[in-house]
């Protein structure tokens, strides 16, 4: 899952129609539920933690090597492309004793449904300790990982945690009144790091339209709105059919325009025009500038094109997929710069702001063109209009610390 995120404090996706049936209902509470849960209280100071001990039969790797006061050796610091980790005592990490670890543990599963050489070794003991108790779970990491400070290669260890999430909108199969922004397949002969049509030219130019006629997936009432599903990447549709039926689908990421993304938010601050660059202040210009609302969307030349996939059963609580391959976890994954931090690895973040208060156990499984640093993050916060207020407004320090198999 591809996405940007706003540079200035965007908002909120739209509530679907109250004509959403039963399961949708059901969907809605378990997802807010789950977004409830994605904030922590506020973090106290760092606790000293139990020494672990190994479960009964389990295998227990070498002690780790101990320095000559006694304390616990550290390895040296290692270098990424984009990033270099420090080893820390897990004394160090703050907030540790907060989490509840066992709400991580399905987006572990998940990156390790799709592991990388170094994870792939390690994920039979993730599975064996998927059912533990929050307290084994916590001395068997303490025991088989070492924490590394993430910090920029010049040695800033802080940097900035914002969040994405998952629209979901009312759609129809068919153009009709009320429902005439499409939302489209790739086009043919799109080619990847070439620069197609911009947003403005495939609304204007002939050879664009002709190029995307029948690949209309779906049409939607508003064109912010559909400008949201973009820059998030993916959506779900309340969709109805043709013949009147209703359906539930995800449009999931598939392709873009490979144009550049630009914030229309941070363009009506910076022309003076607005003071509120929140998705429901951009609406409001919108409705009072009804004939600039073109000028306004072309801003953004950066158009998604999307691919659709059934939403039933066990995969409406689950998130779309990320860029390492597998379902997000809403309050458990993360965007990150794979420069930094490659896909899969296991991360103790910690955030304070006014918006929410992180420390928790994430897994780094996706990426986005706004993702870009050592210390960066996009926290997945989930699907609907709960989550896009908080992903509309999150952006606060951010801490990172990488988790590695000793």
């Amino acid at each position: 899952m591809v996405h940007q995120t706003i540079n200035s404090s965007t908002s909120s996706a739209n509530k679907a129609s109250s004509k959403i049936n039963p399961m949708y209902k059901l969907l809605t509470g378990l997802i807010v539920g789950s977004l409830v849960a994605c904030s922590t209280p506020p973090v106290r100071s760092p606790v000293a933690l139990p020494a672990p001990h190994a479960p009964a039969g389990a295998a227990v790797p070498p002690a780790p090597a101990q320095g000559s006061d006694g304390a616990q050796a550290l390895p040296p610091p290692r270098e990424q492309s984009k990033s270099r980790w420090v080893a820390v005592q897990w004394s160090e990490l703050p907030g540790l004793e907060q989490d509840i670890l066992n709400q991580a543990w399905p987006a572990w599963l998940q990156s390790c449904s799709r592991p990388n050489a170094m994870w792939a070794a390690l994920c039979q003991e993730v599975k064996l300790q998927a059912d533990k108790p929050n307290t084994e779970q916590m001395q068997w990491l303490m025991r088989r990982f070492q924490a590394f400070r993430v910090e920029s290669l010049s040695g800033v260890p802080k940097g900035l945690l914002t969040s994405y999430y998952e629209p979901v909108l009312e759609a129809s199969r068919i153009a009709k009144p009320g429902f005439s922004v499409p939302l489209y397949a790739p086009p043919a002969g799109l080619k990847a790091r070439s620069p197609w049509y911009s947003r403005q030219e495939m609304e204007q130019l002939p050879e664009a339209k002709k190029a995307l006629r029948g690949r209309e997936i779906a049409f939607v009432a508003d064109p912010v709105d559909a400008m949201i599903l973009h820059i998030q990447g993916s959506g779900q549709l309340m969709l109805t059919e043709a013949d009147g039926s209703r359906k539930q689908i995800r449009l999931a990421f598939a392709a873009t325009n490979e144009q550049p993304y630009q914030s229309i938010g941070r363009w009506l601050l910076d022309q003076g025009l607005s003071r509120d660059a929140t998705w429901p202040g951009i609406k409001a210009w919108i409705a009072q500038n009804p004939r600039r609302q073109g000028e306004l969307l072309w801003r953004n030349p950066r158009v998604v094109f999307f691919k659709e996939e059934p939403l039933g059963g066990l995969a409406a609580l689950h998130g779309p997929k990320g860029a390492q391959g597998v379902p997000l976890t809403t309050g458990r994954s993360i965007a990150v710069d794979p420069g930094s931090i490659p896909y899969g690895t296991p991360v103790w973040l910690f955030s304070q702001g006014p918006q929410t208060q992180l420390a928790r156990l994430v897994l780094a499984q996706d990426t986005g063109s706004a993702i870009q640093g050592a210390v960066r993050a996009d926290y997945f916060a989930g699907s609907g209009a709960a989550a896009g207020e908080l992903a509309g407004r999150l952006k606060q320090d951010l801490q990172l610390w990488v988790l590695l198999p000793r």
